[in-house]
């Protein structure tokens, strides 16, 4: 469900510092919102701060949420706390590995441009027999 930027109220945060907001950014331009932000039914937020903060700075008036059933503060705390320790980053050999994979797919070798080429025109030719 989407609602507007400016319904999300922002009560005391645990997380003082954005960090690099531009990358996160650029995310959101490029790829969309992936994640929704938790808030609750008063649309209090919970958790998706950064991700607010980027939107707003888009200049998005509507982002994705999630409602969450939560109206206590310790409810909105404890969440809040889990969503931002519950989470690993990628290793630098993960993130290495997935850049090498996304550039062989973006850059294929001849053999593979070939065997890609053949595969259309296969389909193109069953296709047209169909």
């Amino acid at each position: 469900m989407q609602i507007p930027v400016e319904s999300i109220i922002v009560r005391h945060r645990l997380r003082r510092e954005l960090g690099d907001i531009d990358g996160l950014m650029e995310s959101l331009r490029k790829h969309g919102q992936l994640a929704p932000i938790l808030v609750n039914r008063s649309h209090e937020l919970i958790a998706g701060f950064r991700r607010l903060e980027a939107a707003r700075r888009l200049g998005w008036t509507a982002v994705k949420v999630e409602i969450v059933d939560s109206q206590s503060d310790t409810d909105r705390l404890e969440l809040e706390i889990e969503e931002n320790v519950q989470r690993r980053d990628l290793s630098q050999d993960e993130v290495a590995d997935g850049l090498q994979r996304l550039n062989r797919l973006r850059n294929p070798g001849l053999l593979r441009r070939i065997w890609l080429f053949l595969c259309r025109l296969v389909r193109k030719v069953l296709g047209r027999r169909a």
